[in-house]
């Protein structure tokens, strides 16, 4: 064999080798179906019954699974990765938590937040920045008298958190340290706005600068107390002046808001904490659109976040197709007191556990975690008819629909979790995931009026299961 020859094999080879190894690599690299057959369910039916309890035994897979709808999850569309699943926690929340005794709080600060036995797995919280109108007075970090101003910050402090919010924090730290923290201002503090009033008003112009420096203050304090902030929103529900806090911040004063001095502040800060655009209802995607359309603004912005109190679910899809790089979040969504559990169960379940992350949202939670029996605390003119997901009476706890709710996701679709493809056949609205560990996992709602069965393909596989009227099940393998 020639020289030539031979380099010539050599090469040929060595490609082959390299080629082989890449392979492997690949096939390594890539996620694998666990090798059990058989899924757990955990169920809630409406007439509450069984409340997110594990059911006995297993349901097995098999080679067929008989006639009737059949729910296929396909593990080759792979779609958003998710944050978490939970609760807006608010002053009045905090208030209520830190005033039950301490083995009884630290009990239901487990069960919310840890992940053993029958806890729930809590994994987000949503903070407001200042007062919300669920804390019992209104305040800012940097109140003043009338007439007064302060534009360099030099009077903020965090100390009306540090009664409540701040040790209730710490001791869900202790619980959950990954947990990921929202913020959210219902208003700025009064001296920046153009009314000098907690409700409605509009920021004024010459105060960005201020403005955006009191989020680095918040964002840093918080820091400093041991308590990371992982994202802000700029404004809770910015069309919706009427609230007490509130403030009204159109689309283009956002986005001027950003690119002028919130985006160019957190970078000469050196943050990392997301910035999050709007904080409102579906039927305005035009706005964080708007937002995002903005060439300048757009560079500082991770996404947009939604309530739905009016629009349709599916616009959070038109926000994510007119800029599919950036992120949804779904971020408040409230039950009427005294709540009716059946309806609730099944529209929250099929609008915001279900419908929220078929359409890119990365997290979902319900307003709020805690109220009184009376549905207090708020401050004048907020909510008086807000259904925490917990009712404390004292020591006393009631658990409320919004506990189940958040609970069939938030337990085994930890963060990290992706987002897989399934088909919804008729009265069976369902999502799937791939959770870290490498379990998937199915919620569905039976939307029909009597028991149904079904089929549950995966892999080429399939396990026959039936939900009665209005139940919600969570499928775990």
């Amino acid at each position: 064999m020639s020289l030539f020859s031979r380099r010539i094999l050599f090469l040929s080879l060595t490609l082959l080798a390299f080629d082989g190894c890449a392979q492997k690599t690949a096939r390594q690299s890539a996620p694998t179906a666990r090798t059990t057959a058989r899924a757990t369910l955990w169920l809630t039916t409406p007439d509450q019954k069984s409340l997110f309890q594990r059911q006995p035994g297993t349901l097995a897979f098999g080679a067929t699974a008989g006639a009737g709808p059949v729910i296929e999850v396909d593990e080759q569309q792979l779609f958003q990765p998710i944050d978490g699943f939970g609760y807006c926690l608010t002053g009045g929340s905090a208030m209520l938590l830190h005033r039950m005794g301490a083995p009884e709080r630290t009990a239901l600060l487990r069960e919310l937040f840890g992940t053993a036995g029958n806890d729930i797995g809590v994994s987000y919280l949503r903070l407001s920045i200042g007062a919300s109108d669920l804390d019992e007075r209104v305040f800012s970090y940097d109140d003043l008298l009338a007439g007064e101003t302060d534009p360099t910050l030099a009077k903020f402090s965090l100390a009306p958190d540090r009664e409540h919010l701040l040790p209730v924090l710490k001791e869900i730290l202790a619980v959950n340290p990954n947990i990921k923290i929202l913020g959210s201002p219902w208003s700025p503090p009064v001296w920046m706005k153009d009314n000098g009033a907690s409700k409605g008003g509009s920021l004024k112009p010459e105060f960005y600068d201020a403005y955006a420096r009191y989020f680095v203050h918040y964002i840093q304090e918080m820091k400093a107390e041991g308590v990371r902030i992982d994202a802000i929103t700029i404004q809770n529900e910015p069309l919706h002046p009427g609230n007490n806090p509130s403030l009204l911040m159109q689309a283009g004063q956002q986005a001027g808001f950003i690119k002028q001095s919130l985006g160019p502040t957190f970078r000469k800060a050196g943050l990392d904490t997301k910035i999050i655009a709007y904080d409102h209802n579906a039927d305005r995607p035009d706005y964080p659109i708007t937002v995002l359309n903005d060439q300048e603004a757009r560079q500082y912005v991770d996404g947009s976040a939604f309530h739905l109190y009016a629009g349709p679910i599916e616009a959070l899809s038109q926000v994510h197709d007119a800029h599919p790089d950036k992120s949804i979040y779904f971020t408040e969504q409230w039950i009427g007191a005294p709540g009716k559990f059946a309806g609730d169960l099944a529209w929250h379940t099929k609008n915001l556990v279900i419908g929220a992350t078929r359409n890119w949202s990365r997290t979902v939670l319900e307003w709020n975690l805690a109220a009184d029996p009376q549905q207090n605390p708020h401050t004048p003119g907020g909510c008086t008819e807000c259904l925490g997901a917990v009712t404390l009476a004292g020591n006393a706890v009631t658990r409320n629909p919004a506990y189940y709710i958040i609970a069939h996701a938030s337990k085994f679709v930890r963060p990290g979790s992706v987002r897989l493809a399934s088909n919804a056949p008729a009265t069976l609205p369902n999502v799937a995931f791939r959770a870290p560990d490498g379990s998937r996992v199915l919620i569905v709602i039976n939307e029909g009026t009597a028991d149904q069965s079904f089929a549950i393909r995966h892999l080429g596989r399939q396990l026959r299961a039936t939900l009665p009227a209005g139940a919600v099940g969570t499928y775990v393998w």
